[in-house]
């Protein structure tokens, strides 16, 4: 069942802190340590991925501190969880971009009728935290500074290559993020030849910061794009 192969996917990711930049370090959800992160991704990729169907393959950056660096759910937070997949959960957390994700889950015809066709994944699987001149440690994306993008770019490819291979190998991928995700990514395929063609959509927390009185216009918009 696809469910496996996607629980063993995230069991097995692994990166050494010791090739990062100074400052950074890891954010690994799936470290094995955490048995409520563990039971969610069973009971959610079991009641959607029990099958062997293909997938498309939607690609965001990496994980973020209040979605799947807390649920290991990508684009996934607390009240996804419980409101519309009927997981509950004893982690409290809310994420902008799963607010609008799950709109679009719910215009789509609702998370099976969604996650029949498609699996979230990400540029990098694996997030990270970076200590800034406060003295805090916050969220960093895999591209937000060049040694970091260089340093873990080769484990980039290696993990794109499997998020392939759960999907039944599609020739395109959807990239959430026409920015630097999308720039990035353009790269790492212009050198790796992964994919045929990327899709670049904007990214679910772009747009309801900066364009929420839109947000109905950027649904129909992903509609018409993830449903082609």
């Amino acid at each position: 069942m696809l469910y496996s192969q996607i629980l063993k996917f995230y069991q097995d990711l692994e990166l050494d802190e010791k090739i990062l930049p100074k400052d950074v370090r890891v954010m690994n959800p799936y470290r094995g340590d955490e048995p409520e992160v563990e039971r969610l991704l069973k009971e959610y990729y079991q009641k959607y991925y029990s099958d062997t169907e293909k997938r498309g393959l939607i690609l965001g950056i990496n994980p973020g501190r209040l979605g799947a660096g807390q649920t290991g759910i990508p684009f996934t937070d607390t009240p996804a969880l419980q409101d519309i997949c009927g997981i509950h959960t004893s982690i409290e957390t809310r994420e902008t971009s799963s607010e609008f994700v799950y709109k679009v889950v719910q215009a789509y015809g609702g998370p099976h009728s969604f996650f029949k066709d498609w699996f979230i994944g990400a540029a990098c699987p694996l997030g990270f935290l970076h200590y800034n001149d406060k003295g805090n440690w916050v969220n960093w994306n895999y591209y937000d500074e060049e040694p970091l993008f260089e340093a873990v770019k080769d484990f980039m490819i290696e993990q794109l290559r499997l998020q392939i291979e759960l999907c039944g190998k599609p020739e395109t991928a959807v990239v959430w993020g026409t920015g630097k995700n999308m720039k990035y990514l353009s790269k790492i395929n212009k050198e790796a030849k992964l994919f045929k063609d990327l899709i670049p959509l904007e990214h679910p927390r772009y747009i309801l910061q900066y364009k929420r009185k839109l947000v109905d216009e950027y649904i129909r918009k992903f509609l018409t794009h993830l449903k082609t």
